[in-house]
């Protein structure tokens, strides 16, 4: 068993706005936390991970396929790996969630 306690992880800004903490993980997947300040914009990628995530503060607008998709507080929602997708959050509040990737992801490609 892995227990990564709060303290022992740092956040990095991976664009303006958005701080993500690389959290547990194991061969299979891995938990990643975010925080998105308000107006940050994560941009359009894609990888070939299958993303879960739950929202715990705040909504997070996905751009997914020319639609908007308002995911909020308390709600949760999935990403089928290679599927362009881009987040705003276009509220006045922080967004905060975590993540869960499987394969297990590093930092993402759009960080450099």
């Amino acid at each position: 068993m892995e227990r990564v306690p709060t303290e022992a992880v740092e956040s990095t800004e991976a664009v303006e706005g958005v701080h993500l903490s690389m959290l547990a993980g194991g061969e299979q997947m891995n938990v990643q936390h975010f925080f998105i300040e308000p107006g940050a914009t994560v941009p359009e990628h894609s990888h070939h991970h299958e993303q879960a995530g739950l929202i715990t503060q705040g909504t997070l607008t996905f751009l997914v396929d020319g639609e908007e998709i308002d995911v909020g507080e308390g709600d949760s929602y999935s990403i089928p790996g290679d599927e362009p997708h881009a987040a705003e959050n276009r509220g006045d509040v922080p967004v905060k969630g975590v993540d869960i990737f499987s394969p297990p992801r590093e930092n993402p490609d759009w960080q450099e």
